[in-house]
């Protein structure tokens, strides 16, 4: 008795990512999709390029991987690293000046000895749309970033850094650098710009000549685990983080393949809200709580048992219930990072997901942090 399922980030092939417990093949998601190739971060800190179908492990964070599941996106600007043919004026550009974040010598220089200069180009792009740029200078300069009629002005850190431009309601796709009318000088390093329809960057999608799609991933299902999960009770635990506060449902079920019995924890279409769901044949409950910020990770579970049901999160209970049913032998035998119908993908980063048979663990210290370190690093605090 204890914990019967576990999947962290590790194993990958296409098609597949592995789960570690039970060790069988119906551990695992074996029907992973995404038909194109994507980028992550490595675990040296670079851009990576990864093939068609291949399960994204990405080091943003710096220590573990998190399995990493975006939507489709379109990057309108068809020369992303190649700033030569840009609208520039007098402006100085120098294509494969130094090392950029792909870990190559393919970033570009770009010198402002003026304050009116610039560097622009324009997209097909309108509606919602959201630039995003990797600029590297001096710290403590600004430099200014302007998409479809939005700008912001940014303060360099001395190191690489991707800015981003959100803009509501864009009539063009106009993508512009400068320097806001500040210091006559600048001298700046760039790589992988970016323009997507959307509220929210995603990971940068390279182009050369014309825009590219990168396809949505999907992760899909693990295989029958109807003897790994308790119909009686048990525990769905996750940590996880939401790629922006979109007001979408994002969801990671158990279940019997139906929307009917469901064991599940989501994000759903309201600002900042995480949610645990339990329904019995169609009738159940659904508690909720809302977070500072989905995009931090947190770790959360629902406990499931006859008149005894809780929701914990970061260490703390949010609900509980003694009003509740449980399943009729032989109902639950899937887990799947989407609604139990296969409805509403789970898009986010997942560091691991647990399933105990039993409800007699420590709940509190199962959604707790293992150090002050650990805490630190998952709600993105720098320590000093």
């Amino acid at each position: 008795m204890g914990l019967k399922y576990l999947y962290v980030p590790s194993g990958v092939k296409a098609g597949t990512a592995y789960g570690v417990m039970p060790n069988s093949a119906d551990a695992d998601f074996d029907d992973f999709t995404r038909n194109s190739t994507a980028s992550r971060i490595d675990k040296n800190g670079f851009i990576e390029s990864v093939g068609s179908n291949v399960p994204r492990l990405d080091y943003s964070d710096g220590g573990c991987p998190s399995l990493l599941l975006e939507p489709s996106r379109t990057n309108y600007i068809t020369q992303s690293n190649d700033f030569s043919g840009w609208n520039s004026g007098n402006l100085y550009v120098t294509s494969n000046y130094a090392i950029s974040p792909d870990g190559t010598q393919n970033a570009s220089r770009l010198l402002f000895t003026s304050f009116s200069q610039n560097i622009y180009t324009n997209t097909t792009s309108t509606g919602d749309i959201v630039g995003s740029l990797y600029v590297k200078g001096v710290s403590g300069e600004t430099i200014q970033l302007f998409v479809g009629g939005g700008e912001t002005l940014f303060t360099l850190n001395g190191s690489w850094q991707r800015i981003v431009v959100e803009k509501t309601s864009s009539t063009n796709g106009f993508f512009n650098i400068n320097t806001n009318g500040g210091a006559t000088a600048r001298d700046l390093l760039i790589f992988g710009a970016q323009l997507e329809q959307g509220s929210y960057a995603t990971s940068y999608i390279p182009t050369n000549g014309s825009a590219v799609t990168r396809a949505a991933d999907l992760a899909g299902s693990t295989g029958d685990l109807s003897d790994t999960f308790n119909d009686s009770e048990g525990v769905l635990m996750a940590e996880i983080s939401a790629l922006a506060d979109d007001l979408t449902f994002r969801n990671i079920t158990i279940s019997d393949g139906s929307n009917s019995n469901i064991i599940q924890l989501r994000y759903r279409s309201t600002s900042n809200v995480l949610q645990a769901l339990l329904y019995v044949g169609g009738v159940g409950e659904i508690y909720g709580v809302t977070l500072n910020d989905i995009t931090i990770f947190s770790k959360a579970l629902i406990k499931y048992k006859e008149n005894d049901v809780s929701f914990w999160v970061n260490g703390f209970e949010i609900f509980s219930d003694t009003l509740a049913s449980t399943f009729p032998n032989g109902t639950l035998n899937v887990l799947r990072f989407q609604r139990g119908d296969g409805a509403f993908p789970f898009y986010g980063n997942t560091k691991q997901l647990r399933y105990y048979d039993t409800t007699d663990i420590d709940l509190e210290e199962l959604t707790s942090w293992d150090s002050f370190r650990a805490m630190a690093e998952g709600q993105n605090y720098v320590i000093e």
